[in-house]
């Protein structure tokens, strides 16, 4: 069984083509510093009406402010004393309420101290740092084993809270989760945070560990990148507007290939848009869709990466090959925008932020 974080294996080969030719590349974008010195960063964001500030979360716990290259000594949020740490497990996600300026709520998701449970949490914030009396569980799901975590939380353009977890883990989902519609593990899907208790609302079942997914700003396409078992890691678009459940194919197939005998759920089967194979990496960390212009060469792409390899692909939306971008980041973790999306960032689990710069 392989760990998603902080396992670094040197690897090689070449990325698999998901589509066709491409177009020839603009200038080659390069990596500038934005901070260093934090400890297992794990996400990078920022929140609505804070242009200036960037929201670093750190697996053991915290979440950080980055302010002109420097991370205020007091974090935002502190959490350790609630967090189960290290391997796939920790501080995980952060999703700032798409009205933050005004009602100052966010959400966490990490793995509890005591059970290993998924629990997704609201805060409020207030003068500059989160109130810990303010939290309310929202969701809580038990894991069966300490990895395949998901992680990632995302406001979608409907508004509501989107939420991935993986399949509960071990190797191979053994119990059969991600095909199992009577539970949320292996799935995504989407609360309505207006209410008090959202009920989950099942959108995609067959994922294997969804770390980190996006929407495409201008379509609201969701991108995934869903990490794989022992050959293929795999790139899904679930278009805006789809209707009806949907289904990955975990752990009947991994990538586009035959994994086992085991018989799909429900759902309209979709198919990886993008693929590549272990020759290349270990562990996809999917990433967002460029609509800045910062850097031509990535303008219109999804960029996403690999932690164990660090390497760097993109593909366009509309079709095309997977391009190799050069450039690498060590243990890459997580990918994050700008509120205006003119900025993209990449985040070191060694503990650098870099943004993409032409």
């Amino acid at each position: 069984m392989r760990a998603l974080l902080f396992a670094l294996v040197v690897v090689g080969g070449l990325a698999v083509a998901a589509w066709g030719s491409d177009a020839a590349p603009t200038a080659s974008p390069r990596l500038a510093v934005v901070v260093r010195g934090l400890s297992a960063p794990v996400l990078v964001t920022q929140a609505p009406g804070e242009p200036g500030r960037l929201y670093v979360v750190e697996q053991g716990g915290l979440i950080r402010v980055v302010e002109r290259g420097r991370a205020r000594p007091r974090p935002f949020l502190d959490v350790r004393s609630l967090v189960v740490a290290g391997g796939e497990q920790g501080l995980l996600g952060l999703a700032f309420s798409p009205g933050y300026a005004r009602n100052r709520t966010f959400y966490v998701n990490y793995t509890a101290r005591g059970d290993g449970s998924t629990r997704v949490v609201r805060y409020r914030a207030a003068n500059g740092r989160a109130l810990p009396g303010s939290a309310r569980e929202i969701l809580r799901v038990e894991q069966p084993y300490s990895n395949h975590n998901g992680g990632n939380l995302v406001f979608g353009p409907d508004g509501s809270l989107w939420v991935g977890l993986g399949d509960g883990g071990s190797g191979g989902d053994p119990e059969d989760r991600a095909q199992n519609p009577d539970t949320l593990l292996g799935k995504m899907f989407r609360l309505d945070v207006a209410k008090a208790q959202p009920t989950p609302e099942l959108v995609a079942i067959g994922l294997r560990n969804p770390w980190r997914y996006s929407f495409d700003r201008r379509t609201g396409d969701l991108w995934i990148g869903d990490v794989g078992q022992n050959a293929i890691e795999e790139i899904d678009r679930l278009p805006h507007g789809t209707t009806g459940l949907v289904n990955f194919g975990w752990n009947v197939f991994e990538g586009r290939s035959r994994f086992g005998d085991d018989t799909l759920g429900p759902g309209r089967l979709i198919q990886p848009v993008a693929q590549y194979t272990h020759a290349d990496g270990c562990s996809v960390t999917g990433g967002y869709v460029y609509r800045g212009k910062a850097v031509p060469r990535l303008a219109g792409r999804y960029v996403f990466g690999d932690y164990c390899s660090g390497k760097i692909w993109s593909i366009g939306t509309k079709g095309g090959a997977l391009r190799r971008e050069p450039v690498n980041v060590p243990q890459l973790t997580s990918f994050g925008e700008s509120l205006n999306g003119a900025t993209l960032y990449a985040v070191s689990g060694a503990g650098t932020i870099y943004r993409f710069a032409r």
